[in-house]
């Protein structure tokens, strides 16, 4: 049942009850549209009280029905919204914890609101590239005025109730039990004379709404890139100020396009696609987790130092391993450091600081870490080390600890067969900075218990991270891809283009950094080892060689002072160099080729569809389980448009039949052994289907 009735002292209450967060599909539409029916249809009724069961009044409106038929099919949410107000007996709405989108302009469209105080109040639609469709940009003006009106529904900024105390939003904001409240003021309100108020019916008062909509669309402009939500948020919200029947129907237009839009489908993609990362196929929601109330971490280095603080900031204790004290006092002097910046900055206070330091511990030996739930080595990326590690660790920890590692590359079940319990062994690749990168990549090993994965998924929830199950492979998801991206990326160097286009063009498509301006950032050094390694390991599979020749000039990108660009010291501009340049030229020659003109277009098509070809051979080889989970790790991980909803998407919506066709032409081209069709793509292709269907 997802609406509950019940009638108490002439007061009926119609309560919302579906969990998580009373989500207003079409079923719950419906039970309200029949509750209210059979509310107004009791005489013994005389007013009404709509309320949300659990954690939330409403969430807003359940966002996978949109484009289906569901979403069209009546009631809709404005059938419903336009019920109630039309109710000849009192409707009083009892708001608590949560009212967001639809939720809210369910709530305004009752006649009387009451809410309970530290409730989050939202119309957060422009984060998923769309508007409020259920009349908020109209009501919302008229209960709060129009520039809160404005600010709210531009930003989907969330407020809490009492911050909108003294507007016409709120009839009453309490401490104590909110029904009661709500059916206190029902019973006040049932016999009053005359009609009871609606939120259409006020009038948008505002001195100077001429020039304050011109200096917003001003601003919004400015800062809204290339999402046309926040303007078209603009124009309703500006229509609030004709007749309400107008407003809603400029209101109507603008989410109906909004909702067609690229962007739109990009960002509903992410939203549901974080969510859904969450669900492993054979592991079920109900799987119990293992208590973890004490991390270690080992390594105190810039990835050891970024992963303690996810868990300081959570609030859970960690200890901290280093093998040498300097080592150690470093670490947590850069942790202490970050934290004193962030409170200079205004993101925490001292006090706060300081309390998240009170929960670090540091030591020399690995018995002092030996009662901890989850240990997490951050060590030397050398199989080498993680094996001593992991063959400590098997001795030391107690009995159901998880051993985690946090390696890039190295494989997963090579080092969970270093202990004696490989069930309790994961990977949880963070990515750096580990404090503020939101991925993680949980690799599952193939002893790797069911439990574990759920103890490390709903942990990375605590700690904020956007967790991604892999399979083990070279690379997992994210990097396997973007080797083949790297080496696009190369012979586009050997081709024609040089590093400061190929940065330029795929910057422009909406990436946050090239594959050069990147690897700068990251180290040169870096990407040469494991070219090395591949070398051996796999001699068939080539690179083009510039980046090698970079390296044995000694330039390791930013922290070398020069990489593909030149830096200045304390700037960390990229500058083309032209002693790069011109050593890239005289490898064309070397290698006999004859440079071209490369289109920017063809630069973006050989970098996005290089992803897009591996991500589908990571799919048929089961290392990812969903289209969404590879979209979800470059969305939060590489710097993928989010208006562009990742690589598999971004596909989906070339079309992948346009995709096959290009890779054919590219395979006909320089190095073109480095394309073969994964043959998923060409089947999806050949049936009009795409990958997130």
């Amino acid at each position: 049942m997802t609406v509950q009735y019940q009638v108490r002292d002439g007061v009926a209450v119609i309560t919302l009850d579906h969990p998580p967060v009373n989500g207003l599909g079409l079923g719950i539409r419906i039970g309200v549209a029949e509750r209210l029916s059979q509310a107004l249809d009791d005489a013994a009724v005389k007013a009404i009280v709509l309320a949300g069961a659990g954690r939330a009044f409403s969430g807003g409106a359940d966002i996978r029905e949109f484009g289906t038929p569901g979403a069209l099919q009546e009631p809709s949410l404005h059938t419903v919204i336009t019920s109630i107000e039309a109710a000849a007996k009192p409707v009083v709405a009892a708001v608590h914890s949560v009212a967001m989108g639809g939720g809210l302009e369910l709530a305004l469209g009752c006649h009387y609101r009451v809410a309970a105080r530290g409730t989050q109040i939202a119309l957060p639609e422009v984060n998923l590239g769309l508007l409020p469709g259920a009349g908020g940009t109209q009501r919302l003006p008229r209960a709060i005025g129009l520039e809160a009106a404005l600010n709210m529904i531009v930003s989907g900024r969330t407020l809490k109730a009492e911050a909108l105390a003294g507007t016409r939003l709120f009839d009453e904001i309490v401490e104590g039990d909110v029904l009661e409240a709500a059916v206190g003021l029902a019973r006040r309100v049932a016999n009053q004379a005359g009609a009871h108020p609606r939120v259409r019916d006020l009038k948008v008062e505002h001195e100077n709404a001429e020039a304050y909509l011109g200096f917003a669309r001003t601003t919004v402009a400015a800062n809204a890139g290339p999402f046309p939500a926040p303007a078209r948020c603009v124009d309703a919200v500006a229509a609030s100020l004709k007749t309400f029947e107008q407003g809603i129907e400029a209101e109507r237009e603008g989410f109906d396009y909004l909702l067609g839009t690229p962007e739109s489908r990009a960002l509903r993609h992410a939203f549901l696609g974080e969510r859904a990362a969450s669900k492993i196929p054979d592991v079920s929601a109900d799987t119990p987790a293992r208590p973890v109330a004490k991390v270690a971490i080992i390594g105190a280095g810039t990835m050891g130092g970024g992963i303690v603080m996810n868990f300081l900031n959570a609030g859970i204790p960690v200890t901290l391993l280093e093998m040498k004290a300097d080592a150690l006092e470093r670490g947590v002097a850069t942790i202490r450091r970050n934290y004193e910046n962030s409170a200079k900055k205004g993101k925490l206070t001292q006090q706060e600081g300081d309390a998240r330091m009170g929960l670090l511990s540091t030591t020399l030996s690995y018995h002092d870490i030996r009662d901890a739930d989850l240990v997490i080595e951050a060590v030397f990326e050398e199989i080498g080390v993680k094996e001593t590690v992991f063959r400590t660790l098997d001795e030391v920890m107690k009995p159901g600890a998880i051993l985690a590692s946090n390696t890039s590359t190295l494989d997963v079940n090579r080092i969970a067969s270093f202990t004696k319990r490989p069930q309790d062994v994961v990977g949880m690749h963070f990515f750096s900075p580990a404090n503020v990168m939101r991925l993680l990549e949980v690799v599952r090993g193939e002893h790797t218990a069911g439990d574990v994965l759920a103890t490390v998924m709903q942990l990375a929830k605590k700690i904020r991270k956007v967790a991604v199950v892999s399979g083990v492979c070279d690379g997992f998801i994210g990097n396997r891809m973007l080797e083949q991206y790297s080496r696009q990326a190369g012979f586009l160097l050997d081709e024609g283009a040089l590093p400061a286009q190929v940065d330029r063009a795929i910057e422009k498509f909406g990436f946050a950094m090239g594959p050069f301006r990147m690897i700068d950032m990251a180290g040169n050094d870096i990407a040469w080892a494991i070219r090395k390694r591949r070398a051996i390991e796999q001699p068939e599979f080539n690179y083009s060689k510039s980046g090698d020749l970079l390296c044995e000039m000694g330039r390791f990108g930013q922290k070398a002072g020069a990489g593909w660009y030149d830096y200045k010291p304390g700037d960390r501009k990229a500058y083309p160099s032209k002693l790069v340049n011109d050593m890239i030229v005289q490898h064309s020659k070397d290698l006999g080729i004859e440079r071209r003109q490369i289109s920017d277009e063809e630069i973006v098509g050989r970098l996005v569809y290089a992803l897009v070809n591996e991500g589908a051979v990571i799919l048929e080889e089961g290392i990812a389980s969903k289209a969404s989970d590879i979209d979800m790790v470059y969305l939060n991980g590489y710097g993928f448009p989010k208006f562009r909803g990742g690589p598999m998407l971004y596909a989906d919506q070339v079309g992948l039949f346009n995709v096959a066709q290009a890779i054919r032409r590219y395979a006909r081209g320089y190095q073109g052994h480095a394309w073969r069709i994964a043959p998923s793509l060409q089947k999806l292709a050949e049936a009009g289907r795409g990958f997130n269907e």
